[in-house]
């Protein structure tokens, strides 16, 4: 099957905004668990589905949440405009993820005991936003994505295990951005683990982004592997096993 294929096309709403997400079923033995798959600043592409198959090969039910709206990825300006209000914003990026988690559990009939959040990029700080915000949901990983946040988390207020995977050559997280987080995190007692790849920069999972010729970003094929392989076994750790409807 192609890996960059999309998924079975899933509508849902955030209040009266329409969303567009792709459903990626288990391919063989569901293993009772889900993950909600957040893309980048652009919106749902191959590297997000890319993911969600690989998650589908190892039973998990996946769902690439559409962020923007009628699945339609955005560009140049109104893509900058839609970062800055979700970063001005927590409510809005906050409200706008959990209206994808919430459509997970509602299709799979899954406890959010056996559900997760990952995103890359921009979907990475949104699934932290997603943690932050006191969530019922066991696990959320980000990849490469900004960790700073408008409204820190709480302290106790944590919900979720999370999982942080980070370039240190990544000018977009620069070094104090991580000693930030990190100290949020022991503020709010969370239950944290931080990982950061030394020649690693932005979107490292991503193997299209050496296209784009941007200096900042570049794929990195040892941290790609190293970092899925780290979120596997952190997804085997959080998650409890639940029968899928």
């Amino acid at each position: 099957m192609n890996d960059t294929g999309g998924g079975e096309p899933y509508a849902y709403f955030h209040g009266t905004k329409a969303l567009l997400g792709e459903l990626f079923r288990p391919r063989l033995q569901p293993n009772g668990r889900v993950v909600l798959v957040i893309h980048e600043a652009d919106g749902i592409g191959g590297n997000v589905r890319r993911h969600c198959h690989k998650l589908a090969d190892l039973g998990y039910t996946a769902l690439a949440a559409d962020m923007h709206g009628n699945g339609e990825p955005l560009e140049g300006e109104a893509m900058r405009r839609a970062l800055d209000e979700f970063r001005k914003h927590p409510d809005l990026v906050r409200g706008r993820v959990r209206a994808g988690f919430d459509a997970l559990l509602s299709v799979t009939g899954v406890n959010p005991a056996a559900s997760a959040a990952i995103g890359f990029c921009f979907g990475g700080f949104a699934a932290l936003e997603l943690a932050r915000s006191g969530a019922e949901i066991a696990a959320v990983a980000s990849f490469h994505g900004l960790l700073t946040t408008a409204r820190p988390a709480q302290t106790g207020g944590v919900n979720a295990r999370i999982a942080v995977f980070t370039g240190a050559r990544d000018p977009l997280v620069p070094h104090e951005d991580v000693a930030a987080f990190q100290r949020e995190m022991m503020q709010a007692q969370a239950q944290w683990q931080l990982t950061t790849y030394g020649d690693a920069r932005h979107s490292f999972t991503n193997e299209d982004v050496d296209r784009l010729g941007d200096a900042r970003m570049a794929y990195d094929a040892a941290a790609h592997r190293l970092s899925w392989r780290a979120l596997i076994d952190f997804l085997d750790l959080s998650l409890a096993s639940q029968s899928i409807i």
